[in-house]
């Protein structure tokens, strides 16, 4: 698969998975807690990290950081759109009791609308999707690290 298709795809796959979620939440009326955009984090780090391995995969040893960071980054920034735009949708025309709900929470003297959350819930995934790709990276990079001989034998004085 090209490196083009694994970020549509896997982005395709994570938002779909972030838009379940909420909508599972949203059936036990706990969509409005914060708490649970942790859940947010777990989806989309099973996401890029299988998007990364299955490009590893197919890479072997032209596998380099640049691309794979890429791949990731191009992965989560499609799926950060993807949900973003059902979010903007959904707090519009779906449930348009759901901003007032969840601003209720937040203790601000500004005026909060629709633009500046969706905005925020923009920003937040895209900031997720840089730090675990970062993260990961770390897990799919090759060490600059020389290897050790195993099969030397202690040195006698």
């Amino acid at each position: 698969m090209k490196m083009s298709a694994i970020p549509v795809k896997y982005g395709v796959y994570i938002a779909i998975g972030l838009i379940a979620y909420f909508l599972i939440l949203s059936l036990f009326g706990v969509q409005t807690n914060p708490v649970f955009s942790l859940g947010n984090g777990v989806v989309v780090a099973f996401g890029l990290y299988r998007a990364m391995k299955i490009y590893k995969e197919e890479k072997r040893k032209e596998f380099d950081y640049q691309k794979g960071f890429m791949t990731g980054l191009l992965t989560g920034f499609n799926a950060t759109l993807i949900f973003t735009a059902f979010f903007a949708v959904y707090v519009t025309n779906i449930q348009t009791d759901f901003l007032p709900e969840m601003l209720a929470n937040w203790s601000s003297h500004y005026h909060v609308g629709v633009g500046i959350v969706v905005f925020i819930a923009a920003i937040m995934g895209f900031a997720t999707t840089f730090v675990l790709t970062l993260s990961f990276m770390q897990l799919f990079k090759e060490s600059w690290n020389p290897r050790k001989n195993h099969h030397s034998s202690p040195v006698e004085a």
